[in-house]
């Protein structure tokens, strides 16, 4: 099974950026463990801070994998287009949120994904990828 992690804008100071909120360990620490947890999937990791290139590695994903986990970031919230992407593509997304985005401000509580994909994941910090994981596996 290949499954494709894509992370949207200010991921990559995961570990870095209000550790607080999102913890101290980042993604080059994180997806090598998870890899090591789940030898038998074939993890793909890629990082934008530029919604079109998000838009492009969901629609390559979407041919190429057998499972996508979308966190994209700010754009959850203002990106019609990466909602539109997801629904244009066939191969099932698992929507993804470090912090639980219904307890903090209003306008995150909005998202332009969560119709499109098959489920949606949020405020375990990183173990939340682990769980969209772990539903992808289960199907």
């Amino acid at each position: 099974m290949k499954i494709c992690i894509i992370n949207g804008p200010n991921l990559n100071l995961t570990g870095k950026r209000e550790p607080e909120k999102y913890g101290q360990l980042g993604f080059d620490e994180f997806i090598p463990a998870l890899q090591k947890e789940f030898p038998q999937v074939e993890l793909k990791y890629f990082q934008s801070n530029i919604e079109g290139e998000l838009i492009n590695k969901l629609q390559e994903a979407g041919e190429n994998c057998d499972g996508i986990i979308l966190n994209a970031g700010g754009y959850t919230h203002t990106s019609v287009a990466i909602g539109d992407a997801v629904k244009s593509i066939q191969t099932p997304v698992i929507e993804v949120h470090m912090t639980n985005i219904w307890s903090r401000e209003e306008f995150r509580h909005k998202s332009f994904i969560s119709g499109a994909a098959r489920g949606v994941i949020a405020g375990f910090g990183l173990g939340s990828y682990r769980l969209a994981l772990l539903s992808l596996l289960a199907v």
